[in-house]
């Protein structure tokens, strides 16, 4: 079978295959192929839509249909106006306007008024009967009179010229003047007749024009964008009308100023305008805080730019419309950072904090008020909350001790301020943090026990990012969890006492957290706070975790805050700050103070101090030396008064002193040669005494907190 195998040839130059002794063959030429035409109707359209695409023909259509809804806007409200004074139409709608508002002494003024109308138009419609007689009585005693008087005028003239002709005389040139004005009125009736119906038209479109009644689209692109238009209260009255609620909408449809009189004064508020809108019933003020967004719209505003409030009034809203990009404009520079003599007073004075909406100072008072301050990450959470520690410490009767589970040196400035300055997110940094915050739960039971009436100096605990401490695994010796929300959890037992009873003797806790949850910020710790303030978050949930369901069901949404562009701004639900009646909440723009202008606040604060020694952690009280610890808190002072020298070994280590009295302090210093004496009629401590005594005493002899 292998010896019928015929081989082929492939032709390198046409590619094709041929048999030995084939001649090989030249292919025939391609011939083009012709497109094929394209028909008449695909051309035709294609032209049509290219023309009606086009962007002049776009332009063309707009300016018809513009000045075309001018000329039937024009007509509309012309017929409308002439209705409503021809009938009792204006009154009636102004009666259900009064009936809806629920203003019923008003409807009653319109009901009268339109019952003067109506009595006036009955004694018109009854003249009118009347007329037809009386109008030809009154022509023909006119025309006898006329005729009478030209012919007595004809007599004199005669007289007068010698001529009997002239008795006719001015009968004849009233008829002659008759005639003329036939003829003038034969000649323009013509033109009247042709140009008065456009001058009718264009009446019709100048009103038309000057309602602007044509639709948005149809206007010119300049007119179209009214971003940033002043608020007027036919905007805020449309706005309204076309939020998408019915009953809203057709309420506004019924009232005889079509709404006008829903609102309030529209005042200025700072960098915006305010304005009380009085709903209609069957409307909610959940209805319209829910259309946040949409009404921002309605406004041409951002979101961010309207806040929905409630006042006191009864079915009102309030809202503040922000002049377009006027909130994404800075505030001026804190009084901290512009005044050097500005002073502190924790009980009686307010902190500097920011501005209102309104363009009003921010001021809070941070008396007795525990403080809870959230918001996501990198939104000036610790910024706003240093700006109330630097007020405070510009009063010298102050103590802090703080702890920045950050630990990145936001804090770094109250170095030789506080007491205690923590600084790390590990969960060492937690476990000092913890037991710091329980030493201040030991100072606040010793104040609690002391006699009635003693007045203490306020001790300030701040711990910021604190859910690192909530979420902290580290376990104690005594097995029991530094970080969680339960009975067992140190951190959370300790912040629960200081919030329960820590106001009383003046030992408050200021806390900062971030990202908020039931598992970081539990429910009872959060509730604790007296000022609860909350930046940019990410949902409603958080928000009432922040500020709790009144404040949210009462119009505040940080929530709705802009993440990243609204970086300072709080809203703040207190009594230490005047929030307008009605109002659950306020939004505040904090003072932003950078780090450097914060250590030189913070060095003015320490020039009111003196003898303050900063430690890192909670010392043992085990491990304590009284006789060192005394030289410690003197400092660079020759002498310190008694009572100052206990404070200031309680505040080092709460627990080793946070209980010693006067008897604690003189057992120390019995025998040692740096007993306390009198200077100018008070018991101090000197300093070179005790540095002498902790000198010449033998290093087995050393004082304990045990003695």
């Amino acid at each position: 079978m292998t010896d019928n195998v015929v081989p082929l040839f492939k032709d390198p130059a046409t590619g094709t295959y041929t048999m030995p002794g084939d001649t090989p063959t030249t292919p025939a030429p391609a011939v083009p192929v012709k497109a094929r035409p394209v028909r008449v109707w695909k051309r035709t359209g294609r032209a049509l839509r290219a023309a009606v695409t086009d962007e002049r023909t776009r332009t063309a259509a707009r300016l018809v249909a513009r000045h075309g809804m001018y000329v039937i806007g024009g007509t509309r409200i012309t017929a409308k106006r002439t209705w409503d004074g021809r009938t009792a139409s204006r009154y009636e709608r102004m009666i259900r306007a009064a009936e809806a508002a629920g203003n019923f002494e008003e409807a009653k003024e319109w009901e009268d008024r339109l019952s003067r109308y109506r009595a006036a138009r009955h004694h018109r419609r009854m003249d009118l009967i009347k007329a037809p007689k009386d109008m030809a009585m009154n022509a023909l005693y006119g025309t006898g009179l006329t005729v009478g008087g030209l012919l007595l005028l004809g007599i004199v003239l005669a007289i007068a010229n010698k001529d009997i002709t002239w008795v006719i005389g001015p009968i004849a040139a009233v008829i002659e003047a008759i005639r003329w004005i036939v003829y003038v009125a034969t000649v323009v009736w013509g033109p009247a007749v042709t140009v008065g119906p456009w001058l009718a038209l264009l009446a019709l479109w100048q009103v038309g024009r000057q309602k602007q009644t044509a639709p948005a689209w149809a206007m010119p692109a300049a007119q179209r964008d009214d971003a940033g238009a002043p608020i007027t209260p036919s905007i805020v009255i449309t706005a309204l009308r076309d939020l998408g609620i019915a009953p809203l909408r057709n309420a506004i449809k019924d009232m005889g100023d079509v709404g006008a009189a829903m609102l309030g004064p529209i005042r200025i508020a700072g960098c915006g305008v305010e304005v009380d809108v009085t709903l209609p019933s069957g409307v909610s003020t959940a209805e319209v805080q829910g259309r946040r967004r949409k009404l921002a719209e309605n406004l041409a505003r951002h979101e961010h730019e309207v806040f929905i409030t409630l006042p006191t009034a009864a079915r009102t809203v309030r809202l503040w419309i922000a002049d377009s990009g006027a909130l994404d404009e800075p505030i001026g520079p804190s009084p901290l950072e512009t005044d050097e003599t500005l002073t502190a007073n924790y009980k009686t004075g307010r902190a500097p904090w920011g501005q209102d909406l309104r363009g009003d100072a921010a001021l809070i008072s941070l008396y007795q008020r525990h403080l809870l301050i959230t918001g996501l990450s990198n939104q000036g959470k610790t910024a706003a909350l240093r700006a109330l520690a630097l007020w405070l410490a510009l009063d010298r009767t102050v103590e802090f001790q703080i702890a920045d589970l950050k630990g990145v040196g936001d804090w770094a400035m109250f170095e030789g301020l506080a007491t205690t300055l923590i600084q790390g997110p590990t969960d060492d940094h937690v476990i000092d943090a913890t037991e710091m915050v329980e030493g201040m739960v030991s100072e606040m039971e010793r104040r609690i026990q002391a006699p009635p009436g003693t007045v203490f100096d306020p001790l300030i605990g701040i711990v910021d990012e604190a859910q690192v401490a909530f979420m902290c695994p580290a376990v104690g010796d005594d097995k029991r969890p530094y970080g969680g929300s339960k009975a067992t959890s140190r951190y959370f037992m300790a912040a629960r006492k200081i919030e329960n009873q820590g106001r009383a003797v003046n030992v408050l806790l200021y806390q900062g957290t971030q990202d908020p949850t039931d598992q970081n910020l539990p429910k009872l710790v959060r509730e604790g706070a007296h000022t609860r303030a909350s930046l940019a978050l990410g949902t409603e949930s958080q928000a009432r975790m922040a500020l709790g369901d009144k404040a949210v069901d009462g119009g505040a949404a940080p929530h709705l805050l802009r993440q990243g562009l609204d970086k300072g701004i709080v809203v703040l639900a207190s009594d230490g700050i005047k929030i307008p009646a009605g109002q659950a909440s306020i939004t505040v723009r904090t003072h932003y103070i950078d780090t450097d202008t914060a250590a030189v606040i913070a060095d003015r604060a320490k020039a009111l101090r003196s003898g303050i020694v900063t430690t890192h952690s909670v010392p043992d009280a085990d491990a304590s030396d009284p006789l060192a610890d005394i030289l410690t808190v003197l400092g660079t002072e020759a002498r310190v008064h008694t009572h100052e020298v206990l404070k200031r070994l309680a505040a080092l280590n709460a627990k080793a002193y946070g209980s010693w009295s006067f008897i604690d302090l003189k057992r120390v210093l019995d025998g040692t040669g740096a007993e306390a004496y009198k200077s100018d009629g008070r018991m101090v401590i000197g300093r070179d005494r005790i540095t002498r005594a902790l000198t010449n005493r033998p290093d087995e002899g050393s004082a304990s907190a045990a003695e």
